[in-house]
């Protein structure tokens, strides 16, 4: 049996809790990113791929993909002595897409997971995002292959220049933490920014 990798307990409160969903294409390594970087032991609702799905998933780009997620991921990270993040992964299969617009409600944050081999699988994330007014990033995990530049992955995907992009790879959890990090100080600088325009117009009102 491997051994258990020891991580820091999380404190028993925390000043800030954030609610992040990480969405993407079926097998771009959601529930993979959500295991590697929980500090507790994460639930999720995977189950095994039968016969059943023939027809409706398509399982050609993931060869050797057995299992897929059918509700969500869960997982938690303390980031820092004062912030937890509260981690959702979204299904992947268009089928169950109608659960996205609940797992959404209340959420601070996303991130768009992309594997560059099916960019396209990364359309219906981003507009859902978009669509709700939550501020996204987008990581391109490493599955190998063909390398692509971040701009030929900003054009690809029709990227706003504002929407942050990095590299990573899901299964480490150093990797998957600096993505969350990403996030977080995205939306920092976005309720910054925010807040100094909302600040500078009730001067000027005055």
């Amino acid at each position: 049996m491997p051994a258990r990798t020891w991580r820091p307990p999380l404190r028993d409160s925390a000043e800030n809790g954030l609610k992040i969903v990480i969405v993407g294409g079926f097998g771009v390594g959601k529930t993979t990113m959500v295991r590697s970087v929980s500090d507790i032991r994460p639930l999720n609702t995977e189950e095994t791929m039968t016969r059943a799905g023939e027809g409706i998933d398509d399982p050609s780009a993931v060869a050797g993909k057995t299992t897929t997620t059918i509700a969500f991921d869960f997982g938690r990270i303390g980031i820092d002595e004062q912030t937890v993040l509260y981690l959702f992964g979204a299904p992947g299969q268009e089928r169950f897409w109608f659960l996205w617009d609940r797992l959404f409600s209340g959420t601070l944050g996303a991130v768009v997971l992309v594997d560059t081999r099916r960019l396209a699988d990364s359309w219906y994330s981003i507009d859902r995002l978009e669509h709700h007014g939550t501020p996204f990033i987008v990581a391109h995990n490493d599955f190998g292959g063909p390398h692509h530049t971040h701009d030929q992955i900003r054009e690809a995907l029709d990227l706003s220049p504002d929407v942050p992009l990095i590299d990573c790879d899901a299964r480490s959890r150093e990797s998957s933490k600096d993505v969350l990090l990403t996030l977080v100080n995205h939306l920092h600088a976005l309720a910054t920014a925010h807040y100094a325009q909302n600040g500078a117009e009730e001067e000027i009102a005055r």
